[in-house]
This record gives structure tokens, sequence and C-alpha cells, in this order.
């Protein structure tokens, strides 16, 4: 196996490894620092979206910043349209991403959800090249269906790289809207403060299912999943005015301690706000489930 064969498969064996440990939204001083291989290191990120390791020939990543000067979208079909580098078609980092492309090479791509933390997706496939808009159209694939020989994209190829890049277009819209959400509230809940954020969940105040459920942190809170589950379920209410409720009849029961202290005991408390005012629930979304709350 020549070595951009082994230095990319070492790449997605790393990644693998670290979202088991840490989820697959990473800091960037890790993906920066990068992982060993034999007797060197490699990094995965650098201030260029078209990152190529000294060590190879060819790119390994593509990257979006959440908030860098190039506007990445997704086309009709859910495929990722990502920027050129610059408007030169021929710059050497756009070349390379065609060499990709050609040669069926599979790269890692890492899309900023916050500051400094990626979503990472791999493998990935350049599948097509827009000189005219200045964009390549990238597909995401099953980790188990790394192809390293040059074949032609058929179309079960293609209607199932549609379909797991639409699942990352998900995946993108759900971790982005729960960083936001987990950086607004540092990291606690707003029912009780508990600040293991592995128990921390981004819950929408009007669901995601609804027309008027938009994944924006005005739309949302940072709840442990005790408090996720009981808001879910009406047990606990919240006030247009941030007071916490708790339902009548849950108020009645004679339970353990957790209901005593982790939901009686919130009745007429104040719900725990961002810092930012502009980060505050919206005031008509809480009215919205606090009428759905008193009904149930």
């Amino acid at each position: 196996m020549d070595l951009d064969k082994q230095v990319r498969l070492a790449a997605f064996n790393w990644l693998t490894d670290q979202v088991e440990k840490h989820g697959d939204v990473l800091n960037r001083d890790k993906l920066a620092k990068g992982f060993q291989f034999k007797d060197t290191r490699i990094p995965l990120v650098s201030p260029q979206g078209i990152f190529k390791p000294k060590q190879l020939d060819l790119p390994l990543t593509i990257t979006t910043s959440p908030k860098g000067p190039y506007k990445d979208s997704f086309d009709e079909d859910d495929f990722l349209l990502y920027k050129y580098r610059g408007t030169d078609p021929m710059h050497r980092d756009n070349v390379g991403l065609r060499k990709c492309m050609q040669e069926e090479i599979p790269l890692i791509y890492f899309h900023g959800v916050v500051p400094s933390k990626y979503l990472a997706v791999w493998p990935v496939y350049i599948i097509g090249d827009n000189p005219d808009a200045l964009t390549f159209k990238v597909a995401a694939d099953d980790q188990y269906e790394i192809e390293y020989e040059e074949n032609e994209l058929n179309e079960e190829n293609k209607y199932r790289r549609a379909y797991i890049t639409s699942t990352v277009k998900r995946r993108l819209h759900q971790r982005g809207f729960r960083e936001r959400v987990m950086a607004a509230y540092q990291s606690q809940c707003a029912f009780c403060q508990l600040k293991h954020e592995e128990l921390l969940d981004a819950a929408h105040i009007i669901g995601d299912k609804e027309e008027e459920g938009i994944p924006s942190v005005n739309n949302g809170l940072a709840l442990c999943k005790i408090h996720h589950a009981a808001f879910d379920q009406h047990i606990i209410g919240i006030s247009p005015d941030y007071q916490i409720k708790v339902k009548e009849d849950v108020l009645r029961e004679n339970d353990g301690p957790m209901l005593k202290h982790g939901i009686q005991e919130l009745q007429d408390q104040k719900l725990i706000l961002p810092k930012s005012k502009k980060a505050w629930p919206k005031q008509e979304f809480l009215d919205v489930r606090y009428q759905e709350f008193k009904q149930i």
C-alpha cells in the first residue's frame, strides 16, 4: 500500500477513535495537532480550507469555518457545494481537489459548527467540478465503503451517497444547534445548573418538526436529560416571563427525593438565562409551549 493510502487510512482510524471518545464534534486544537504516523505527526487542519500535509501530494481534508470567507451550501440533491480556494481554478489547492475527483480519492470534511469546533465527516468524495461557479460538488459515503480504485460513479453509488450526504446535512443542523445552545448557557442546565455536558441536551422550545421550530438559540434551552424529558412530556412548563411551573397533579405526588428535589422544588423558580439577552428564549415561543403545557 502506498504512503498516501496508508496516511488516509490512519487518519480515518484516528478520527474513529476520537469520535468514539469525544463525539463527532471535535476541537480545532486537537485537529491541528493531528495524529502520530510512524515517526512523524500529521496535522488535519490549517488556516486554509483545503489542506495537504507535507507528507502527501494531494489534499487530505477540506474545512468550512463557521465565520470563514467562503459560503458553502447544499444543492437540490443535498450534495455539498464546496467553494474553490480563491477565484483561480488552477490554484494548486483547486487542482489538488480536481485530481482527487479524477482518482476517486477519499477525503475528510470538517464543518465548523461554532468557532473552534468542527463536525467530522469521512470519507467524502469530490464528484463534480463547476469552474463557472467556483465550486466542487462533494458527497459523503459510508465509512465501510472507502474506494481507492478509479471507477465510474454509477447510479447505485450516486443514490447511496446522496442519501448519506442528506443525513450529514441533518447532523450539521443538529450539532450546530446543540453547540450554539451549550455555548449560550455555558454548558449548564437552565433548570438545575448541572454542568456535566455529557448529561445535557439542547432542547427545542417549539419542536423541530413544527413550522416555527427553527434551530436558533432563541428556540433552545440547555437541559439535563431528566429535565429535558420532563419538559417534553409537559410535566414542567415555562411561562413567558421565564418562571418554571410544575403540573398540579405532579406537585401533589409523594415519591422519592428525585421527584421532591429534582422536580417539585422547581415550582415558581426562575429559568437560568444566558448572559447575553440576545440568546434568551423568545417569549412568543415560550407562550406557545406554555399554552400546550396548561392544556395537558
